[in-house]
């Protein structure tokens, strides 16, 4: 009933109109459009950015990530990034975020140059917090600083 697939260029309206959502749901943020749509578009043009997953629900798309790559020399591998998760709120507590974080831990635990998955969520966004824990991840190793301009 959910498929998790690699997005493809005809995925990029569904992406951008969930990442706008995100935003607001999440930081109360409003992306400028344009520049998400490129920002969007530039994973596609350039897959050493990022590759966008979809989540389809009875033939729907319900959800996206992206998932960026970090080189670890400590491990001398690469972790991924889930970045930009979002489901829509009538699919969410189906199991939707739990199959894309499944499907590509699959992905990890069967490729030797992987070593791990890792995402930041915002300090007050609690209800992703305990979807998380329930998936076995934790945050109890690193904290996250950042500086953006």
């Amino acid at each position: 009933m959910i498929k998790i697939r690699e997005a493809n260029k005809t995925d990029i309206p569904f992406i951008v109109d969930f990442q706008l959502i995100m935003a607001m749901e999440s930081e109360g943020m409003e992306l400028e459009l344009e520049v998400l749509q490129n920002g969007v578009r530039a994973v596609f043009d350039d897959p050493g950015k990022g590759i966008y997953y979809v989540a389809e629900y009875k033939g729907a798309v319900v959800g996206s990530m992206l998932n960026t790559f970090e080189w670890s020399d400590w491990r001398n591998g690469t972790i991924i990034w889930f970045q930009s998760v979002y489901v829509k709120p009538e699919f969410r507590k189906l199991g939707i975020f739990k199959e894309m974080y499944l499907h590509i831990k699959h992905n990890v635990i069967h490729d030797d140059s992987m070593k791990g998955m890792r995402l930041y969520v915002d300090s007050g966004n609690e209800r992703a917090q305990k979807v998380y824990q329930a998936l076995g991840m934790t945050g109890d190793h690193y904290d996250t600083y950042e500086w953006m301009k």
